[in-house]
């Protein structure tokens, strides 16, 4: 009986001395998890920054530029932002970071530094400027071998040469006639509209006429009147725009455009420059996107040279990568396409003639990162290894072979460049990689990969930012499709302090568009801070990649062709069917948000099943996609001429008479990707059908919120989780 007391007070002491451990564990606020947040930055994983010196690498930090020695992994100084500004001498004209050096010139020790106004070539061995431009970073275009610029002012194109001396290459600029532009809306891979000449004494651009492109009229409300800013939007079946590609010629001043034809009813994409900088090849295609000629141009007279390619797919073609020649021998290329189903990697010559197929599986090449030189082969990231990772692997260009330089595990080459790839991460030569990853359970790792000798070595590893907090448990998983065969792969996050014998309210996040994918093998399998903000509140969440999603092949993207909406919503009534089937799910308050496509899929799937979801939040939904713009719209509906059951199958407007649980719908006034006519158009046609959806704007937001009223907004989003699912 003694001994019996004595254990139990031993057992009591024990419990007293966990409880203020566990009373320590921090609760996350949206200031921490929201990108918006004022505590966000501490909360993510520590980031380190690279570049490359020809083969040498460079940690860029903020105060500080280092040498990295590969075999020791020591770091030596190279310069500081100290020296930096003194040698600038002005302090109106002060570097005030370092992080995006870059090092155009492998047999120099010169960098190239910016600021918001300036652009300039520091040479750190002598302590000097030895180069300067106006032309901050980000609204430049910048050639390393002829050191002219080019930048787009108050409408027109201009070049400055080395020199100083500024040209202007256009004269009937307007918000009509635009140039030097991104054009097409930024489809098929175009991010930006100008193109240097690998020798710098030649500039491609983009001239748009959208004169003839009907106004959409967004409104400012900042005036003192609320005044009318109108947005070109080419809607889908509608008139679009033309699209020319002219040349400045940097010695003779003159420009030429490529005679392509008519421009009408065509888009003009990818292009790309020959090593010898003489030649132009573009993929043109139809508007109905079923046809890609790859066409090359005299880069001096402007003429048609060539179709060397040729391709054709009855739904959709989607040319997303220029070509890319191989360093050690210039009459090759390699041609990035779908046609046998994935994404992969053909072997051109300039006569057009396909030597070979480089890569082939059931799995996707999501992009070509570059070569080395020395052995002749590529470097690739793709989904071999899982459809949810991204793996660095080197192609040998003679027999295909693949060879794995990663782990073999996660997502790699986390360093995005503007253009969406990742050549950055590659030395000069090829021979070697810096490689940023993460893990479901590593936050972030950077490894100097040797690719000759297959040595990864750990140049970085960042610290859990969310150690001490209490921290939701994270899967990863499969289910199939509605087809019965499909595996489909879905993230859960369960509430903190999860007790398999409760019941639990549910929100499934949804996105489920192309061009996107949810789950992957990353930090937390990509979980979104908000998903850990509600699961923090008691919630379960939920987020399934349906077939329409991105990096699976033609097939599984192309499934929703002309039907949007449905087969996702197919899919996801599996993940439905999948939650009912575990008990810690409450089926009577099962939610559902997302933004833009995830937006319309929200207001579908509570329409079509309001049985299932009591509670939704919209944001930026696409309701009708014939107020969508034309390039993309076109793509997956063709237009409401061609498909006028799709559109009328898919409008959202035809099922306000359906909507049951409490639906919250969030716009942003001045959004140009989703026009407000969406969620007015359907919000008229609830009020006709006398159904009750909420609605809240932020004015003079975009499609997405920006700075902290994303924070704001999330705040929104969650209460009105709280207030009707709880």
């Amino acid at each position: 009986m003694r001994t019996t007391k004595l254990q139990g007070l031993i057992a009591f002491l024990a419990l007293l001395l966990t409880l203020p451990v566990m009373a320590q564990k921090k609760q996350f606020t949206l200031e921490d998890l929201n990108f918006g947040g004022s505590n966000y930055r501490n909360m993510t994983p520590k980031s380190v920054y690279y570049a490359w010196w020809g083969d040498e690498l460079v940690r860029t930090d903020r105060d500080q530029c280092t040498q990295i020695n590969k075999k020791s992994l020591k770091e030596t100084v190279l310069f500081t932002l100290e020296e930096v500004n003194k040698a600038i001498g002005d302090e109106q004209a002060a570097i005030t970071r370092l992080d995006y050096a870059q090092f155009p010139y492998p047999e120099s020790t010169l960098a190239l530094l910016s600021n918001s106004d300036q652009h300039l070539l520091y040479d750190w061995a002598k302590g000097e400027v030895v180069f300067r431009q106006q032309g901050g970073f980000g609204d430049f275009d910048w050639s390393p071998s002829s050191r002219a610029s080019a930048s787009v002012r108050d409408h027109q194109l201009y070049v400055v040469d080395s020199n100083g001396q500024e040209r202007q290459v256009s004269t009937d600029g307007s918000r009509e006639i635009v140039y030097g532009q991104s054009v097409h809306r930024d489809e098929f891979g175009i991010y930006k509209g100008t193109f240097w000449s690998p020798d710098g004494q030649s500039l491609a651009f983009y001239r748009m006429d959208q004169s003839m492109v009907t106004d959409y009229p967004q409104v400012n409300i900042s005036t003192r009147i609320a005044t009318e800013e109108p947005d070109k939007y080419p809607m889908a079946g509608e008139t679009s725009h033309r699209v020319t590609v002219g040349v400045y010629d940097m010695v003779s001043g003159k420009t030429i455009y490529l005679q392509a034809g008519d421009p009408t009813d065509r888009y003009f994409t990818n292009i790309q420059w020959s090593p010898d900088s003489k030649t132009i090849y573009i993929f043109e295609l139809n508007r109905d996107q079923t046809d890609i000629e790859l066409v090359s141009y005299d880069a001096k007279t402007g003429q048609r040279i060539a179709t060397l390619y040729r391709e054709h797919n009855d739904k959709y073609a989607e040319p997303l990568t220029p070509i890319t020649f191989l360093p050690w021998d210039h009459s090759k290329f390699i041609l990035q396409s779908q046609k046998d189903g994935y994404n992969h990697l053909y072997l051109m010559n300039t006569r057009g003639e396909q030597l070979r197929q480089l890569t082939k599986g059931e799995w996707v090449v999501i992009d070509l990162v570059g070569f080395n030189t020395s052995r002749k082969s590529a470097v690739i990231l793709s989904t071999e290894a899982s459809h949810i990772q991204n793996n660095l692997y080197e192609v040998n260009l003679s027999n295909g072979r693949r060879t794995l330089l990663d782990n073999g595990a996660g997502v790699h080459g986390n360093v995005w460049e503007e253009s969406g790839h990742h050549d950055l991460i590659l030395s000069r030569s090829g021979a070697f990689i810096y490689d940023n990853f993460s893990t479901p359970d590593i936050p972030r790792q950077v490894n100097l990969i040797d690719i000759a000798k297959r040595v990864n070595k750990t140049l970085f590893v960042a610290d859990d930012p969310w150690r001490g907090y209490d921290v939701p448990e994270y899967s990863c998983g499969t289910i199939k499709a509605a087809d019965g065969t499909t595996d489909l792969y879905y993230r859960m996050v369960k509430p903190v302090g999860f007790d398999p014998a409760k019941r639990y309210p549910t929100v499934i996040y949804v996105y489920g568009g192309p061009h996107a994918r949810n789950v992957e093998a990353s930090w937390h399998y990509m979980s979104r801070g908000w998903e850990t903000y509600m699961a923090q509140k008691g919630y379960l969440l939920f987020i399934l990649d349906n077939r329409g999603s991105k990096d699976r092949g033609l097939a599984f993207e192309q499934a929703t062709f002309r039907q949007l909406g449905q087969i996702e919503m197919a899919d996801q009534m599996k993940g439905v069917e999948y939650l009912k089937s575990l008990p810690y799910v409450d089926q009577d308050r099962i939610g559902v948000h997302g933004w833009s496509f995830g937006g319309y899929m929200t207001i579908t799937l509570m329409t079509h099943h309001p049985e299932i979801f009591k509670v939704g939040v919209a944001g930026g939904p696409v309701i009708d996609w014939k107020w969508y713009e034309v390039m993309y719209g076109e793509r997956y509906m063709d237009t409401p001429q061609t498909n006028p059951d799709g559109y009328e199958k898919t409008s959202l407007l035809n099922q306000a008479a359906n909507l049951k649980g409490k639906l919250q719908i969030i716009q942003g006034l001045n959004d140009k990707t989703v026009v407000p006519q969406h969620c007015l158009s359907f919000i008229n046609a609830c009020i006709e059908a006398g159904t009750q959806p909420d609605f809240f704007v932020y004015p003079g937001e975009p499609h997405n919120m920006r700075g902290h009223k994303s924070t704001h907004l999330h705040e929104r989003i969650t209460q009105y989780f709280e207030d009707y699912l709880k």
